[in-house]
């Protein structure tokens, strides 16, 4: 990846005689005005190409040339070397609009109502032992998911990604991860849950703990400081990055978890906690289809990435993942609830996995899997508006509407 340093080069190229002239020229006139000590070139230039005149204590900043202006072709996905800064022109129209998408899908965990989910967790007999377990697990899951996904892309994902419009979406993406977690806190607390237990299942109990550590096993690489793309293997090694938390992480190791979490709603059981389900898996939906993009995005400007190798290693990534989501399944559903059971939830999630390998031009894997819940789908195509168990319009707050005394 290109260095500062690298980068002031690249771009001034013969302007530096020019540079270095004008420098000399002020300091000539400098020195008439005033006696003050000679300073060299080098102390006359800074990092960000300002020219220093005068003395340490009467020191004035001057804009050198400027930088040529970015033009689309320079633009790239991964090791461009144009100004970053740059936001526009536009490359990737979809990128930008599934920022404003983003923006328009706002949403906070303390607007939704969490009384009737206290009184029902709190009721003797309310909820069944096993419907308990998997509301345990999954906000056990799920508070961990998500500050994985979000570490990731503020320590890692952003710095690599070069294109500005996809860091801007990054940048939502990464404020959204940060109101999941809210939301998985706010439901923790208010149902009185033991937040030790809760916070610490991804350590202690096997089935959250593997699917947390197939996360940590692809960000400990590119996360250091030191890791650069621009070779083969680093970039091969930031698109299994994208490939396990996008297509896998985000794209499957979330669906049985939310799956059973909205069952419940459907079956007015715990109907705050899966209003905000409902709302994170807008979200994450989002992430998916972007994350996605972003991937192929990278395949198109960079195919031989995409080599027999990469995609068999992506294909067993994908299927791995499938299986320890299956896993996470039977332990939570060691019997029929909810509408369903294991044995739907492996056909569910092998159809998900079908579709997160073709999405990124793998052939499908499970021949003849189908959607046992369909209803999945039209809870996902309901409009933010409206509130899905109560069909209320939710008044949002906009900027014009807040006060700051």
């Amino acid at each position: 990846m290109l260095s500062w340093d690298d980068y002031e080069t690249e771009q001034s190229g013969g302007n530096e005689a020019v540079v270095n002239q004008k420098v000399l020229e002020k300091q000539e006139i400098s020195s008439t005005k005033t006696e003050k000590p000679e300073i060299s070139a080098e102390q006359t230039q800074t990092k960000d190409s300002y020219v220093a005149i005068g003395s340490e204590e009467d020191k004035t900043e001057a804009p050198t040339e400027s930088y040529e202006r970015v033009t689309v072709d320079q633009k790239a996905m991964i090791n461009c070397r144009a100004d970053l800064n740059q936001l526009v022109p536009f490359k990737y129209e979809w990128a930008w609009q599934k920022y404003l998408d983003g923006c328009a899908n706002h949403w906070m965990p303390q607007e939704v109502n969490m009384t009737a989910d206290i009184a029902l967790w709190k009721s003797d007999d309310g909820l069944s032992q096993d419907e308990i377990t998997i509301v345990k697990r999954s906000l056990g899951f799920f508070s961990t998911a998500d500050s994985l996904v979000a570490n990731n892309l503020v320590l890692a994902v952003y710095r690599l990604i070069t294109n500005p419009e996809c860091r801007q979406y990054l940048l939502r993406q990464a404020f959204e991860e940060a109101i999941h977690t809210h939301a998985y806190q706010y439901c923790i607390e208010s149902l009185g849950m033991d937040e030790g237990e809760i916070f610490n299942m991804y350590h202690e109990v096997p089935s959250v703990a593997n699917k947390a550590s197939f996360a940590l096993k692809y960000t400990q690489e590119i996360s250091d400081p030191d890791f650069k793309t621009g070779t083969v293997e680093s970039d091969k090694a930031l698109l299994k990055n994208l490939i396990a938390y996008y297509c896998i992480l985000e794209g499957l190791f979330f669906y049985c978890g939310f799956t059973q979490i909205l069952s419940m709603g459907r079956r007015n059981k715990m109907t705050g906690t899966a209003e905000q389900f409902q709302y994170i898996l807008r979200d994450e939906s989002m992430h998916v289809n972007f994350g996605i993009d972003v991937i192929n995005q990278i395949k198109l400007e960079n195919p031989h990435l995409w080599d027999e190798q990469m995609q068999q290693f992506s294909r067993d990534m994908i299927l791995d993942g499938t299986r320890l989501e299956i896993e996470y399944a039977r332990d939570t559903m060691p019997r029929g609830v909810l509408g369903m059971n294991a044995n739907m939830m492996e056909e569910y999630l092998q159809f998900i996995a079908n579709r997160r390998l073709v999405q990124i031009g793998l052939p499908e894997e499970f021949t003849g899997a189908k959607n046992p819940f369909p209803w999945m789908s039209e809870i996902m195509d309901l409009k933010k508006e409206k509130n899905f168990f109560e069909t209320r319009v939710t008044d949002y707050q906009t900027g014009g509407a807040l006060t700051w005394d």
